[in-house]
């Protein structure tokens, strides 16, 4: 049976044999975030989790478990606290404006300097376990962190830091380029099809989905949108990690 690609699932000599062969760690930033009514609460650290998945097995390297503590918008308003998602405004990109509102479910915000120093701790202790690149995604705003501090995270501690966006122009193929829209649907499609409910969307092509940014669902969500986006997607990280594999002299 082949070695799981899990780090919880890894004894200490199977961590190191993987670490040795392929010094990349995988950490998916997720959430417990309102998806839209048809997704889980955990898409962001699903999505993630799975396409490393995908990556540890070809290219190498460990999977960890998904943060699912992250930033976000947040404002204050009327005694009542509003992140991310649950502010509505009439200027949101590819979408449909919304009244603010707590949004049902999401519970995963902590403020920018919480989660950097939260990132910083994770890092320290990969490179004192011997990882040599780290590959961090998932949940909008924290890939958006997470990316802004590679330059200073690979001075601090000496790691090649990457993320897995990847959009191709628009087209809903990058990884998690939209929030609930037809890019997230289709990777949780094609990645956990069990956890995707249809029907919990409006029937009414004329109703927008609430606080659903990017591409209807309803439309051009699929199975083979999700499929095709992670197979392009995972050759071209695919490329990039043998590379930084090169250059750390792995």
């Amino acid at each position: 049976m082949a070695e799981s690609v899990w780090y919880e699932e890894l004894t200490p000599r199977a961590l190191q044999a993987r670490v040795k062969e392929a010094p990349i760690a995988y950490l998916p930033l997720g959430t417990l975030e309102w998806h839209g009514p048809h997704l889980p609460l955990g898409a962001d650290g699903i999505q993630s989790r799975h396409f490393f998945e995908r990556l540890a097995k070809d290219v190498g390297g460990v999977v960890l478990p998904m943060l699912f503590l992250g930033p976000d918008r947040h404002v204050a308003r009327d005694g009542q606290e509003y992140y991310g998602m649950d502010m509505g405004t009439p200027d949101l990109p590819s979408g449909r404006p919304y009244a603010t509102g707590q949004l049902p479910g999401s519970a995963y915000w902590v403020p920018n300097d919480f989660f950097g120093a939260l990132i910083e701790a994770v890092l320290k202790q990969l490179k004192r376990a011997g990882f040599r690149i780290v590959v961090a995604h998932g949940h909008g705003p924290s890939t958006v962190f997470f990316r802004d501090h590679i330059d200073e995270y690979r001075q601090k501690f000496g790691l090649e830091c990457f993320h897995c966006w990847g959009e191709q122009d628009g087209d809903d193929l990058g990884i998690q380029v939209d929030h609930a829209g037809a890019n997230e649907t289709s990777l949780v499609m094609a990645l956990r099809p069990n956890l995707v409910r249809m029907e919990n969307l409006p029937k009414n092509l004329n109703e927008w989905p609430h606080a659903v940014l990017g591409r209807d669902p309803r439309s051009r969500a699929s199975v083979d949108l999700g499929r095709k986006a992670i197979e392009l997607q995972a050759k071209r990280m695919a490329g990039i990690l043998r590379g930084a594999l090169k250059k750390v002299g792995a």
